[in-house]
């Protein structure tokens, strides 16, 4: 049990599966979005770098909004596969094209958090490493098609049909896989 009443808790995120996993820790709590962040990041960054560095781009654009008792969540997940960062598809072909290159494979997510308030900042990442099983064109299509997995990073949420039937594995947290460590975000608000 967190004891933060003198902070009025921000979710500054759009994402239905953040707010349903902050509401899982039992704190009271806002969400506030910005349309239209942008969400781009230097490509010299390492791949684990990029979630961190988006979490800490976007508290930035809300800094003018937070008053004195404020205290912002702001999250980024990213699947690596390989060498190529994958984020949100743009379309059924890229969603289908990401499927197709996890399928058979282990790959890594990575969320990036950061806690703001308007004299502190803590920023961490949870990485996760998830191995899907060999997929057909049939299965990833049907997936694409009836769930269009769009605004999940790496074209799928592991929670899911194509979790029940593709993941064979995972190392590391279940709940950062669907987009927010809620266990290492409760033991850092714990320490805030």
């Amino acid at each position: 049990m967190l004891m933060l009443e003198e902070y009025h808790i921000i979710l500054g995120s759009n994402s239905p599966r953040r707010r349903e996993l902050l509401a899982g820790l039992d704190l009271d709590f806002e969400v506030k979005v910005i349309a239209g962040l942008q969400e781009n990041y230097p490509d010299t960054l390492r791949p684990e770098e990029i979630p961190l560095f988006l979490s800490k781009l976007k508290a930035e654009a809300y800094m003018p909004l937070l008053l004195d008792d404020s205290l912002l969540i702001t999250a980024d997940t990213v699947v690596w596969n390989g060498d190529s960062v994958m984020g949100k598809p743009k379309g059924r072909d890229e969603a289908i094209g990401m499927l197709k290159s996890l399928s058979g494979h282990d790959h890594h997510v990575v969320t990036g958090v950061c806690l703001t308030t308007k004299r502190k900042q803590v920023a961490f990442s949870v990485t996760s490493t998830v191995r899907f099983a060999s997929l057909t064109e049939e299965e990833i299509t049907y997936y694409v098609d009836k769930y269009k997995p769009y605004d999940k990073a790496g074209a799928y949420g592991i929670q899911e049909w194509i979790g029940y039937v593709g993941v064979e594995s995972i190392t590391g947290s279940f709940y950062n896989v669907m987009g927010l460590p809620v266990q290492r975000l409760y033991q850092e608000l714990k320490r805030f």
